[in-house]
């Protein structure tokens, strides 16, 4: 029997660019919106006014506010890239890109402490086993994205039959 599914915690964010959350009834900053993803609540952030659903964007805001202090995490250059993936035929496929590899990271991170807590071993061996077996999922994302960027199979195909013949 599957347990039932909690409802998002709900943030207003008022004209004068309050945010509001609804279970604890006070207000709250973009600070503490940082904690509610770091502890994992599922939350959503509404417009007041328009009812309009803008957590994404409130999510952006915490990630500036974050980039701007302290050392950032993404370098200026990866900024522009990202920027020049919108509007662009490739645009879904770099947002899933960036996505799984973050997923695929902090999975990685995960076994690693996992491994470390479970194991008497030597924690050299246990990081570069989980190393090796990291950039083998990496290559085969990228090589799932290459195929699907190419064409997939249409093109291995023709590679193939040129190199038998």
């Amino acid at each position: 029997m599957s347990e039932p599914k909690t409802e998002s915690r709900v943030i207003k964010k008022y004209p004068n660019r309050r945010l509001y959350d609804t279970v604890e009834s006070r207000y709250i900053t973009l600070a503490d919106i940082r904690r509610l993803v770091m502890d994992k609540v599922d939350f959503l952030v509404i417009d007041k006014k328009s009812q309009e659903d803008i957590t994404r964007s409130i999510l952006l805001q915490v990630i500036a506010e974050q980039e701007h202090a302290g050392e950032p995490l993404m370098s200026q250059d990866f900024l522009s890239q990202v920027i020049r993936s919108y509007g662009g035929a490739m645009q879904n496929v770099v947002g899933s890109y960036l996505e799984q590899s973050l997923k695929m990271l902090s999975t990685q991170q995960q076994q690693i402490r996992d491994e470390l807590r479970n194991t008497g071993s030597d924690a050299y061996d246990a990081i570069s086993s989980l190393t090796q077996k990291n950039i083998e999922r990496w290559r085969s994302v990228q090589n799932d994205i290459f195929k699907a960027m190419s064409g997939g199979t249409k093109r291995e195909e023709g590679a193939e039959n040129e190199r038998r013949s």
